[in-house]
């Protein structure tokens, strides 16, 4: 493993050209972060990279600057590929790209489900710089789309890459890595360092330098984390209780199922709390929607699966609550990940039941420490179970009632409520958020 011998002051010094640095500077990036500090010079020299560092340490520009720099010295369409494994993240990436190579017209094109492939088909025509795609919609057009290939791209990355090769993604990959040339430059980052990931390094990575900016698995110091061992039936209590409290906070409430995202967003907004959910059951358009209404502080608390636990830059969430333990250890430090970013203070809060424990335990021996117990007088949660019940009672009659029609219009979520409240109309985004999702 490399080691930085001095502290880097300045994306001057790590050779990143001048109209790089004013892009860096237009997003607030006036020092580089230590993953970028770390992989930055290395990828200057052509080296394959495989860099481990936490959620919110600026990954997304350790391998976009020198992608860009090489891109100014080199311009032609189809420069480089950026796989991703949920929709948010690639949209996030292409972003960031667009952003800092705003001054050079760099042009991006996104490959992702849930959203119109001929349109998608149309901005590939235009022979963009940048592809950033999920696995299984690249391999669609690079199947179906005519005169669309990879063949002139110099780098690959794999983002989040230990999330890539689960098995929905490790087949689709697999071919998309014998569509490619095998004369390129690959940049592999990922939070955590699995067997798999380093499968693929062997794979598909010549002489990588491994940049590590973590420990194995680590969470931040500026993160105050806390558990609740609770019985299951007051878990609705604790989290409502926990929310009243830090009311003033914008919160991510993770749960497992899809299901459930919709059930504790209508009980929460029963309660008269600002809760709109996030789940892969949702159309594109409505994912986004939700997400932007989050950005945008108008609704605070973002009921989520682990879809959106994984590099979505969020800049002021104060508060995660895992309402429900994930079931892989590693998928913790993913979603804490959301707070406490850049330096910043945050509070990750879990809600154990008797049959999470083991689950949880997990978590603990993964992060080499004992948590403390947050801290409440269980006869003063307890004061709001009467309400609580009744609204989540509600809530269930409204999901219920709604399923009939949710089957007849095809719709993916069923609830008339939450669209209004999102803005949704038809299935299309109202007002300013409509524009939104044309951005692919």
């Amino acid at each position: 493993m490399e080691e930085s011998k001095e502290e880097v002051k300045s994306f001057k010094e790590l050779g990143v050209s001048d109209q790089l640095i004013e892009a860096c500077d237009s997003l607030g990036w006036k020092t580089p972060s230590k993953i970028q500090a770390e992989a930055i010079p290395h990828a200057f020299e052509g080296k394959d990279l495989i860099g481990l560092a936490q959620t919110g340490s600026g990954k997304t520009g350790a391998f976009a600057i020198p992608i860009l720099q090489a891109l100014l010295d080199s311009p032609h369409a189809f420069f480089a590929c950026v796989l991703s494994p949920t929709r948010e993240l690639a949209i996030q990436i292409a972003e960031q790209f667009e952003a800092l190579g705003s001054g050079v017209g760099v042009k991006c094109a996104v490959l992702v489900g849930g959203v119109d492939q001929v349109q998608q088909s149309i901005n590939l025509g235009k022979r963009p710089h940048i592809v950033v795609a999920t696995p299984g919609r690249l391999l669609d057009h690079l199947s179906n789309t005519k005169g669309f290939s990879l063949r002139t791209i110099k780098y690959l990355v794999l983002d989040e890459a230990d999330r890539l090769l689960n098995e929905d993604f490790e087949k689709a990959l697999d071919q998309i890595l014998h569509a490619i040339p095998h004369d390129r430059r690959t940049y592999l980052f990922s939070a955590t360092m699995t067997k798999k990931v380093k499968k693929l390094q062997r794979a598909c990575l010549r002489n990588p330098v491994k940049i590590e900016a973590a420990s194995k698995y680590s969470t931040v110091d500026t993160l105050k984390q806390q558990f609740r061992f609770l019985p299951a039936k007051y878990k609705d209590c604790y989290l409502v209780y926990i929310l009243t409290e830090m009311s003033g906070s914008t919160s991510m409430v993770f749960t497992r199922t899809c299901d459930a995202t919709r059930l504790l967003a209508l009980m929460l907004r029963n309660l008269g709390l600002r809760a709109i959910p996030i789940s892969g059951q949702m159309t594109q358009t409505k994912r986004l929607g939700a997400l932007n209404k989050f950005k945008a502080g108008e609704c605070n608390i973002l009921i989520c699966t682990d879809v959106a636990s994984r590099g979505l830059d969020i800049p002021s969430v104060d508060m995660v609550i895992n309402y429900d333990i994930p079931t892989n250890s590693k998928d913790y430090i993913h979603r804490v990940g959301r707070t406490a970013r850049a330096g910043r203070s945050g509070v990750a809060i879990s809600l154990v039941n008797q049959y999470e424990l083991e689950w949880y335990i997990q978590i603990e021996k993964l992060i080499g420490k004992k948590l403390p117990e947050y801290p409440a007088e269980e006869e003063e949660v307890l004061l709001l179970l009467e309400r609580v019940t009744e609204a989540k009672r509600i809530s269930q009659m409204k999901i219920k009632e709604s399923g009939g029609k949710k089957k007849r219009r095809g719709g993916d979520d069923g609830d008339e409520e939450i669209d209004r409240y999102m803005g949704v109309k038809n299935g299309k985004l109202s007002g300013k958020l409509s524009k939104k999702p044309k951005r692919k």
